[in-house]
């Protein structure tokens, strides 16, 4: 039966496929796929999880039974008894086999993956006494992944792609068994580990529970160019292992199990943007110059070095935001359990400045906390209380100088190599200021000492603190250029998480006290001819182009999958005839209105 499920649109476009559900869990499960000559290899991990928890649950058994009954209940013993025939259920194991076999999930993945399909089935009993035992499923399963905790293999690049033999409608996706069908990844929430996993493979679209328009799942899924719905709140519940999707990323709508004549008008939007797209790529090479002469810079935001192809591919000038800290996440799943030591983390940037072949690159120090997570870093508290207000970005770097050093020692080092910009998140106070500027000074110190070979860098501050944005003369008496990050900056300016899709909708790019903030940085940073870029999600947003063109902007650094979409926006624009439009727009008292007037 067709039904629809609504949420924000993140990611434009439009995905049609099967859907693989992600099942959250108490523990940290790893996602990915593996490769077929490790599917045993997988099923063994299961197996020996199993004897292990067999055994445990035995001596556990005995223990009961040589108490008295006093201290043992009989309850307990018969509870027991039900783990253990849980434990060698074949609906358990087999669908475990399936799901490693056919899918090529990893093993806590697969048993994830078939605990919720008999969870369901248990909710839908109706004898109580047997509904109750999904719990006592639950807690079978969370033994068992605690027991392969720690022993995941080596990410997989790609998932299954099994060719189908030929159907008689090729243009109806879901003719065939769909074996080769694209696949559109369904789950409560992802972190940005397991996102980073799965940008090497090739989903065709995204739907989450929770997240909001910034949150990292809809900024990862946009750096991907695929579609993307995110606050569909009960979208992993309701749809099926399997189930037939289809994706709207343009109007924030899954609709599952789609009848043909929604399929084929679906199919037909697909078609549209795909042209579209074609359409827009015949812009690559062409410079990127407004009607009246202004050459505008169009950088690329990545999360590693590799995406320096994307960003290449797309005619990004060069990089405008390395969001390094995605170096330090996702290693548990990798057998990495110690954050990256100096040498790794210069081979990286090293790397990406290779990747640019001599076009600049702007490395943002780690940026972590909130709900970017550190994994690896054992000894550091996670968990705060208003984690987006807490230690995150720069102040976790002052608080930790001795991982701050080793970063800044490697970005100094790559910038042997090639142009490298040095970008500070979140500084809000002078005192933190100086006591950045001092370990890098510091840092050089220590690479003199040693004798090692590293370049001059141009330093700059992320403008993403009202603070910062109202104090800007002080961060240009210290700094090279600023950089804005819109995401941020909105959230603080309005007292909204951007990640919360609760205050989702209060979320407003064009608030007036946010397009003020960013039009008096832009002008005070062309007053003292200091650069100034937006590396925002409003950078890659067309229906801010005009806009931000208006207020002076002339470096906009967003995802490589914008670029040419706001290519085409600058080559259309006129900067002369929109600095007086830009004005009205920021003396409106709704400036949303007039955008969308315009």
């Amino acid at each position: 039966m067709t039904f629809a499920v609504h949420g924000l649109p993140v990611a434009r476009g439009i995905a049609i496929g099967r859907a693989v559900l992600v099942v959250s869990s108490r523990i940290d499960v790893a996602h990915y796929f593996i490769k077929p000559e490790e599917i045993d290899t997988e099923i063994d991990r299961v197996r020996t999880a199993r004897n292990a928890v067999a055994d445990e649950l035995a001596k556990l058994q005995t223990n009961v039974a040589q108490m008295g009954p006093n201290d043992a209940p009989h309850e307990l013993a018969a509870l027991l008894e039900v783990h253990q025939m849980l434990l060698q259920d074949e609906a358990l194991t087999g669908g475990v086999k399936h799901w490693i076999t056919d899918r090529l999930y990893n093993a806590e993945w697969a048993l994830t993956t078939q605990l919720e399909i008999i969870a369901r089935q248990f909710d839908e009993m109706e004898d109580e006494y047997l509904r109750e035992r999904k719990a006592d499923l639950e807690q079978v399963v969370e033994r068992l992944l605690h027991r392969m905790k720690g022993t995941a293999a080596v990410l997989a690049p790609s998932p299954p792609r099994r060719k189908r033999p030929a159907a008689e409608d090729d243009d109806d996706p879901t003719a065939g068994d769909g074996i080769d069908a694209p696949l559109v990844l369904i789950a409560h929430d992802l972190s940005p580990a397991d996102m980073l996993q799965f940008k090497k493979s090739v989903f065709a679209g995204f739907v989450t529970d929770v997240g909001g328009r910034t949150s990292h799942t809809a900024i990862v899924a946009r750096s991907m160019d695929i579609p993307a719905v995110v606050g569909a709140r009960t979208a992993s519940q309701l749809v099926r292992q399997d189930d037939w999707v289809i994706i709207d990323g343009d109007a924030g709508v899954v609709i599952v199990d789609p009848s043909p004549i929604i399929l084929a008008e679906y199919g037909f939007k697909q078609r549209q943007g795909d042209l579209e797209r074609g359409r827009l790529a015949r812009l690559r090479h062409k410079p990127a110059v407004t009607l009246d002469g202004q050459r505008v810079e169009l950088l690329a935001n990545i999360e590693m070095p590799e995406d320096t192809v994307g960003a290449m591919k797309a005619g990004a000038v060069g990089v405008g935001l390395f969001r390094s800290e995605f170096l330090f996440m996702g290693r548990e799943s990798q057998r990495q359990t110690r954050l990256p030591d100096e040498e790794e983390q210069y081979q990286a940037y090293k790397r990406a400045v290779e990747g640019m072949q001599g076009m600049p690159v702007t490395i943002r120090t780690i940026d972590v906390g909130a709900d970017k997570p550190l994994d690896g870093k054992a000894g550091v508290k996670q968990e705060h209380l208003n984690p987006a207000l807490g230690l995150r970005a720069i102040r976790w770097s002052l608080a930790d100088p001795a991982m701050f050093l080793t970063q800044l020692r490697a970005i100094l080092r790559a910038a042997a190599h090639g142009e490298i910009h040095l970008l500070i998140p979140m500084l809000a106070h002078a005192s933190e200021i100086r006591q950045t500027l001092s370990l890098i000074d510091f840092a050089r110190t220590e690479l003199d000492n040693r004798g090692a070979v590293y370049g001059a860098v141009k330093l700059g501050a992320m403008i993403e603190i009202p603070a910062a944005a109202l104090t800007l003369k002080i961060f240009l008496k210290y700094f090279d250029f600023l950089s804005i990050g819109t995401n941020d900056l909105i959230q603080y300016t309005l007292a909204i998480d951007r990640a919360d899709e609760a205050v989702a909708h209060l979320y407003d790019p064009a608030h007036p006290a946010v397009l003020r903030l960013v039009a008096d940085t832009i002008a005070e940073c062309r007053r003292q001819g200091k650069g100034v870029a937006v590396c925002g999600e409003m950078a890659g947003d067309v229906a801010f182009t005009r806009l931000l063109l208006g207020l002076g902007l002339r470096s906009f650094s967003m995802h490589p999958s914008r670029i040419l979409a706001v290519k085409q926006e600058v080559l259309r624009a006129d900067t002369g005839k929109l600095e007086a439009w830009a004005k009205s727009v920021l003396e409106s008292d709704d400036p949303a209105s007039v955008l969308a007037g315009s």
